[in-house]
């Protein structure tokens, strides 16, 4: 890549230390007391699962190159060594955050709605037979102590698993021995009330009550909680692979003997138990966390399961049936009539499933092609292919395999497709396949019909209520002849040429950005309107970083909404002083990918399922696609403008690479997503008002009750 005048280190944000803030403002979730306290156990819950994640990938992967030697540095001028240093401190602050969080602010809260985890020391007499009984019956059936002597080596810990370390004193020397916690058991136990407190031990805690009967004759000297986090990365040769199912599988299996990246100990983990984990762990001081709490705060989320506890959560909200399907219910021919713009989890994904379901079960339909890369454990979506297959029609299906922590989900549900007749392939070698497409071929009067949806998010039901996402489900012949060049790309060895309306990665997509961004470049060097907005969920690819900071210095204006990770400065003196960031969090996961480009006055709009990431331009394959029907261009301009309108869940980035809050001073208090909701609620409250007028002649109107200002300039 060429230098340009804008290419100097304090020009990026770091890479893992933009994702360390993205936690951080998760974990203002939790900390933020407007949210609903169940909601924010979820978000403390959420922070622990991103932390295990990050120490699994990111700080593996910077171990690795310190290890390698590597001394290169980073965009932002670090060097591994210094990266780890800084990313080790950050994720202490962090974790001392969320554990103050926790016992400062939630357990407080959690008492005054007369819910208590209990000290064990504290059981009751009546408390102490339902723990007796639900330890022999529940419990002890799933323990296996492991004892670790001459006859029987250090045992392999599994990654992310809670475990009671022990030493048993001896004669002459004390042995170590290890409990798993089962995580086949619920983490917090309820035990009975003599109030009218519901009240709960913690699951180790009940082990640890115990274990004098698990060891029966010996003494205990010492006891401690502790887990460790693995390196997690699926290290294969994917090239020299004569099967990539069979090397992915070997790799998930390798995996459980991952180098240890962490160690969490309970406060005051004795020394000596620390001292043999140390050793057999091969690991050093700075990977020792110690927590001050519960260690895993993953299991608050079960909290929201609580029965009776209705006010301690969001009001539920049913994601709403869209317009188009209102007014027409077979989905083919309102598909026929307009393309149709599904935005989850504010209107329903379940038309998504119903047309694999209907086009399953259509003697007219012949073929059903559908990339795959995360679905849910009981996909209905999976059940519809299948029975398609079995009912006879041609069903092609990408699984991808190498979708990171799903790939043994993937692999089971890839023989279950090849079992029921489905041809299943694995994408190609080298790439992972990440864009969203459904590809329909019916038989129809007026000839072979080709029905596409594409989309920004996942095949998944489950994740579609809680992850916000876009989808265009059209029968547009361009739409379709590009969809059955992107299969047979992916099934065959054609390369796709003369696309109509897509752009693919790792072929093309990166110069098309490119070349839009330095239109709206070269229009504000004439004096013209240019206009930028995207929302991502990662912004670092570093190509785009310096188109953008060009295009910033000619005078496009720019607005990014990233969600995640951004290493792009904002408000730099004659290199990015038109360039505004923002990130949401709030009850959904942002998870759309919108780009819009004024272009003129043309304006130009896409949706994808990339990121601005070098892995999603380079490494796999991603669709980018256009929102030309004027109605639903309309609609997605709708969306950055409320989003960008947030005044509440909203942070902007500074300069500095700070995220603050928006000054809402003579400012209307807006929260996207709710305002969101809201308008969805009432596009479909209208559109069956309107029905109901056809039935009985008295069409009442219905608006939104969101106040639309243009923010963007698109209006």
């Amino acid at each position: 890549m060429m230098k340009t005048i804008y290419d100097s280190t304090g020009n990026f944000i770091n890479r893992e230390l933009s994702w360390l803030e993205f936690n951080q403002r998760v974990l203002e979730g939790a900390q933020d007391t407007a949210n609903p306290l169940f909601e924010r156990f979820n978000f403390l819950s959420i922070v622990s699962s991103n932390l295990d994640e990050f120490f699994a990938v990111r700080v593996a992967s910077l171990g690795d190159q310190i290890l390698a030697g590597l001394d290169k540095r980073d965009p932002s001028g670090l060097l591994p060594q210094e990266c780890m240093a800084q990313v080790v401190a950050r994720a202490h602050g962090i974790i001392e955050d969320q554990y103050r969080c926790y016992r400062n602010s939630l357990l407080k809260k959690l008492r005054k709605e007369n819910i208590n985890i209990v000290n064990p020391k504290s059981l009751t007499k009546d408390q102490k037979k339902f723990v007796k009984d639900y330890y022999l019956h529940r419990v002890f059936p799933v323990l296996t102590p492991l004892v670790v002597d001459q006859g029987r080596p250090f045992p392999l810990l599994r990654s992310r698993e809670l475990y009671i370390a022990l030493l048993i004193k001896g004669a002459e020397t004390h042995l170590f021995a290890t409990v798993q916690v089962p995580k086949v058991l619920p983490r917090f136990v309820e035990v009975p009330s003599a109030t009218k407190d519901r009240e709960f031990i913690m699951l180790e805690d009940l082990i640890t009550l115990k274990l004098p009967d698990l060891f029966q004759g010996h003494k205990l000297a010492a006891t401690g909680f502790f887990r460790i986090t693995r390196n997690a990365d699926l290290d294969f040769d994917e090239e020299g692979a004569e099967d990539l199912l069979e090397a992915i599988e070997l790799s998930i299996r390798q995996r459980k003997w991952g180098s240890v990246i962490r160690l969490e100990v309970g406060k005051g983990f004795h020394k000596d138990l620390l001292a043999i984990l140390k050793e057999e762990l091969e690991i050093t001081q700075d990977k020792i966390y110690e927590i001050r709490g519960p260690i895993d705060l993953t299991f608050l989320s079960d909290f929201i399961k609580l029965k009776g506890c209705e006010h301690l959560r969001y009001l539920p909200f049913q994601p709403q049936d869209v317009p188009e399907l209102i007014r027409e219910k077979d989905i083919f021919k309102a598909i026929q009539e307009q393309d149709i713009l599904l935005h989850h989890p504010y209107q329903s994904f379940q038309p998504v499933v119903e047309l694999v379901k209907r086009a399953a079960r259509d003697p007219q339909v012949l073929a059903i092609k559908q990339t795959l890369y995360r679905v849910s454990g009981n996909s209905p979506i999976i059940a519809a292919l299948a029975q398609a297959a079995e009912l006879g029609k041609q069903v092609t299906v990408l699984v991808e395999l190498k979708a990171r922590f799903d790939e043994e989900k993937n692999i089971h549900w890839a023989k279950h497709l090849e079992e029921a007749g489905c041809h299943v392939i694995y994408g190609l070698v080298g790439l992972k396949t990440h864009c969203k497409v459904l590809l329909i071929v019916r038989r129809e009067e007026d000839g072979i019909k080709r029905y596409v949806h594409m989309g920004t998010g996942n095949y998944n039901d489950v994740t579609a209520k809680i992850y916000t996402d876009i989808g265009l489900m059209t029968v547009n012949p361009q739409f379709g002849a590009d969809a059955s060049a992107l299969f047979n790309m992916l099934s065959g060895l054609s390369q796709p040429v003369n696309l109509n309306k897509f752009t693919l990665a790792p072929h093309g997509m990166r110069e098309k950005f490119l070349q839009l961004i330095e239109d709206e470049a070269h229009n504000a060097q004439k004096g013209m309107k240019a206009v930028i907005v995207v929302k991502v969920n990662s912004l670092l690819d570093k190509q785009i970083i310096l188109a953008l900071y060009h295009a910033s210095s000619q005078g496009v204006e720019i607005k990014l909404i990233v969600r995640g990770i951004c290493c792009l400065r904002p408000g730099l003196p004659g290199i990015s002083e038109t360039i505004s960031v923002r990130s949401i969090v709030g009850r959904f996961l942002e998870h759309s990918r919108i780009f819009y480009f004024y272009h003129g006055g043309e304006e130009l709009v896409y949706l994808s399922s990339a990121d601005w990431m070098p892995r999603n331009l380079d490494r796999r394959v991603e669709l980018l696609f256009p929102v030309e029907n004027p109605e639903t261009k309309e609609e997605v301009k709708a969306i950055l403008d409320i989003a960008w309108q947030d005044t509440v869940k909203a942070r902007i980035l500074n300069a500095k690479g700070i995220y603050k809050k928006v000054d809402k001073r003579r400012k209307k208090s807006v929260k996207s997503q709710d305002a969101l909701c809201e308008r969805a609620v009432a596009q479909s409250t209208r559109e069956k008002a309107r029905l109901q007028e056809r039935l009985e002649g008295s069409f009442h109107p219905v608006t939104a009750d969101v106040e639309m200002q243009g923010l963007t300039g698109m209006k």
